[in-house]
């Protein structure tokens, strides 16, 4: 029943109904005061012993007797249609003012979030996203709506804030390679730096740092447009991280790095994109490469989460961990815990943002905390294929 209530239609209704129906009381009320005034006048004028006989006659429910009806006949000097015009009148200009008062008093009731939400969504055109609309005391469909817009607001505002933090640290990012390629061919221009083999190599890894920068701005682009090409197909993931940390043996001894593999399932077929897979974990263990290559360990595990209707994927390492602040902002691009040893290694900061749209774009969630070795731990979770998550 409350619930109803809150519907607009219904509550607008009860509102227009209690405003016509206080109008009606009101005009009753002043025709009938007009009627007892226009009476008591009529019997101040009647001779004494005729009013005394009148009032005899309407204490004993005669007034409408042939003799109630011969005194008025005499006595009423005025016209009998006047009274009751002027009564009318009289009510209509008593009501109107409580009509208008009752309908102001509605409609401002009625109007008050869509007047806040109109001066807010005028405040969000010229691109102040800080406002938000107020829903006062109202409750219901109305409140309902405001609230959305109000999440509307929000999400622009985040929106614009990761625009403009987006743009600053693309510019920051493409200033580091673009200066010192500037200054090293200045150099070999001026004769200053003797042009040759290492010289050629420094300047080709900050141009493939560029690349590198470039096709993952590109590669998030596409993810957000939902543009991103996916070849999707039933996948093994055991394999195919076998196959993946086979890439990476001779990084991982060079870095002193000790694996971990656990297989908890034979096998773990999920609906996915080959690459797109390949490319989120390579992701994940450049970033145990760069950021936690002190911690000597590296530990990869595949099993079922508890029901058995998803597959785990586990990369975890002995490193420094996370402090929560990383943890809040983790997956937002150009977040580095270590801004420093990133710098140094040649990250560009959207390795993780990529592998995280590209989990979540295939229908999974990738997420992260701390590893059973006081490291980081980011969790693949991916829905098996019914016929192995039954069984």
């Amino acid at each position: 029943m409350a619930r109803g209530l809150d519907r607009i239609w219904i509550r607008f209704g009860l509102w227009i109904a209690a405003t016509v129906l206080v109008t009606v009381a009101v005009l009753s009320v002043s025709v009938g005061l007009f009627a007892q005034h226009e009476y008591s006048e009529f019997q101040k004028s009647l001779p004494e012993a005729v009013r005394h006989e009148l009032d005899a006659l309407h204490g004993a429910g005669l007034e409408d007797s042939p003799r109630a009806m011969a005194i008025y006949g005499e006595y009423w000097t005025g016209d009998i249609l006047f009274g009751e015009k002027w009564s009318l009148v009289i009510g209509l200009l008593v009501c109107l003012p409580v009509g208008l008062v009752t309908g102001f008093m509605v409609s401002r009731l009625v109007t008050l979030p869509l007047a806040s939400m109109a001066e807010a969504a005028q405040r969000v055109a010229t691109g102040d996203f800080s406002v938000r609309a107020h829903t006062g005391r109202y409750r219901g469909e109305l409140a309902e709506m405001v609230r959305h817009f109000n999440h509307m607001t929000d999400a622009l505002e985040m929106l614009e804030r990761e625009r403009k933090m987006t743009a600053a640290a693309v510019s920051h990012e493409l200033r580091t390679p673009l200066t010192v390629l500037r200054a090293r061919l200045h150099a070999l221009c001026d004769g200053v730096i003797a042009p040759g083999p290492d010289e050629f190599h420094t300047l080709l890894d900050q141009v493939e740092h560029l690349g590198r920068l470039v096709e993952d701005l590109h590669t998030l682009s596409l993810a957000d447009a939902g543009r991103l090409s996916m070849q999707l197909e039933w996948l093994d993931l055991v394999p195919l991280v076998d196959e993946v940390l086979a890439t990476f043996e001779g990084r991982l001894m060079e870095h002193a790095m000790t694996t971990e593999i656990r297989h908890e399932l034979d096998e773990a077929w999920v609906h996915a994109d080959r690459d797109r897979m390949r490319q989120v974990l390579v992701n994940l263990i450049e970033n145990a490469l760069r950021h936690a290559h002190d911690g000597g360990w590296l530990g990869v595990r595949v099993a079922a989460e508890a029901g058995g209707r998803n597959a785990l994927i586990e990369v975890s390492d002995g490193g420094m961990g996370l402090s929560e602040e990383a943890r809040r902002h983790l997956f937002q691009r150009f977040m580095r815990t270590d801004r420093s040893r990133s710098k140094a290694t040649g990250g560009s900061g959207l390795g993780l943002s990529i592998a995280h749209a590209l989990v979540v774009r295939q229908g999974g969630t990738l997420v992260a905390d701390a590893s059973e070795r006081g490291g980081a731990r980011f969790i693949i979770t991916m829905p098996l294929r019914p016929s192995l998550s039954s069984s």
